[in-house]
């Protein structure tokens, strides 16, 4: 079954804790601490692969989940971490947030995004051994991780996109340039779900094309089935409409499927286009020849009408000459278009919500919010003394103790750090 969207939800793996432990061995002067760390949890990543081409296996398996990382243990060894979840996609796919922003479009074999990344372990007591703290006796708890749920959607990646009213022979042409087979039957709707094929247009270019089921009047609005599959032809370079030799009025046919792409979308309508009259095999000379000349007038006289029959493959060489041509200016432009993306792309770095922290007041609580600090207290142990002794430190050295005296807080007042803890003044 040909499914292109889903809804997922993915929980990345949480971080293992960090032991408390002290060497104790016969003969064993000094053992010292020695708990170690803990693993990281393992990160939610996709990957686009060629071999897939469906969204399918969304459909049952709508929770995605990562293996949290191991306990550290002692003689300071390292907990294991958590595995990773890879997760295949086909390329085209394109991942989403709740809110419809776009995370990631995933357009490359092989391409990769961490959609969720593993939490990171906590420090073993032996990590916080210094001149002044011989015998530390804390550690960190890993970092736990959150649910986020993802929306998914394929949009089909190919270069050709074949168009055109339902039975306009868009699937008899792809079968005959390629080895797909797709359903063929002389009612509408054939096609259901788009059917890919390459096409070997000589030694040293070959082209996909996808056959995207027939376009109604009304499709862009919800009529038929055009309306799921419209997006598919977004990110073809050129397309190909064809206009069944049968119609009683080409130029209707045409303007009906042009109407709609203009509807969905009008970059769609924008492609460069090769207008194919199909099924010619069915006409004498003369005739076709007054249609087609009749059909060119009406849309301007100069627009160039390709006249071919898939059965008996009257007129594929020329027009497949013709999109090798189209194709290749294409893929030049694109090449310069992504290059310029890329050298516009900003320099990452740490941005200034990863580092500020503000305190609020809120009912006689004092409430430190911030990135940064709400990490270091979701690792850690409140309910250790000498773990919240840490924690002031860091609140004293990053300026947020003075930042809250300037706010009035007194002996015994609380302070609560984002939504993981709090601790007396």
């Amino acid at each position: 079954m040909f499914v292109d969207k889903a809804s997922i939800t993915v929980k990345a793996g949480d971080g293992g804790d960090g032991a408390i432990n002290y060497r104790q061995e016969k003969f064993v002067d000094r053992g010292g601490p020695d708990g170690g760390d803990g693993g990281k949890g393992g990160d939610i990543i996709f990957v686009a692969s060629r071999n897939e081409n469906t969204l399918s296996s969304f459909r049952h398996n709508k929770v995605i989940l990562a293996e949290n990382g191991k306990y550290g243990t002692k003689q300071k060894k390292h907990g294991r971490n958590g595995k990773d979840s890879v997760i295949k996609v086909p390329v085209g796919t394109v991942i989403y947030d709740t809110e419809q922003n776009i995370l990631a479009d995933l357009i490359d074999d092989n391409q990769q995004l961490v959609v969720a990344a593993g939490g990171r372990g906590g420090f073993g007591n032996a990590h916080f051994v210094s001149s002044v703290r011989q015998a530390p006796g804390f550690a960190e708890k890993g970092e736990k991780t959150f649910e986020q749920k993802l929306g998914i959607e394929l949009k089909i990646i190919a270069e050709v996109g074949l168009i055109g009213l339902p039975n306009a022979g868009k699937s008899t042409l792809l079968g005959s340039l390629s080895n797909a087979k797709p359903e063929i039957a002389d009612y509408p709707f054939t096609t259901l779900t788009p059917n890919l094929g390459v096409v070997d247009i000589d030694s040293q270019i070959s082209l996909l094309f996808a056959d995207i089921p027939g376009i109604i009047e009304g499709a862009s609005v919800g009529r038929g089935l055009g309306i799921d599959f419209l997006k598919h032809i977004e990110r073809t370079s050129i397309l190909v409409h064809l206009i069944d030799c049968y119609s009683e009025d080409l130029y209707k046919s045409y303007l009906e499927v042009r109407n709609e792409l203009k509807a969905y979308e009008i970059k769609l309508a924008k492609k460069p286009e090769l207008i194919v009259v199909s099924k010619i095999d069915g006409f004498d000379k003369r005739t076709l020849e007054k249609k087609i000349a009749d059909f060119k007038n009406q849309l301007g006289g100069k627009t160039r009408v390709y006249a071919i029959s898939a059965l008996n493959k009257d007129g594929l060489a020329e027009l497949l000459k013709e999109l090798k041509v189209v194709v290749i200016k294409q893929r030049v432009k694109q090449a310069k278009l992504n290059q310029k993306i890329a050298d516009q792309l900003p320099v990452i770095t740490l941005s200034p919500e990863k580092t500020s922290w503000e305190v609020v007041v809120e009912n006689g609580v004092y409430r430190v919010i911030g990135y940064k600090i709400e990490r270091f207290a979701s690792r850690t142990d409140f309910s250790n003394n000498q773990s919240v002794a840490r924690i002031r430190d860091i609140l004293k050295k990053t300026g947020i103790l003075r930042e809250l005296e300037r706010k009035g807080i007194k002996d015994g007042d609380q302070i609560k750090i984002g939504n993981h803890g709090q601790i007396e003044y």
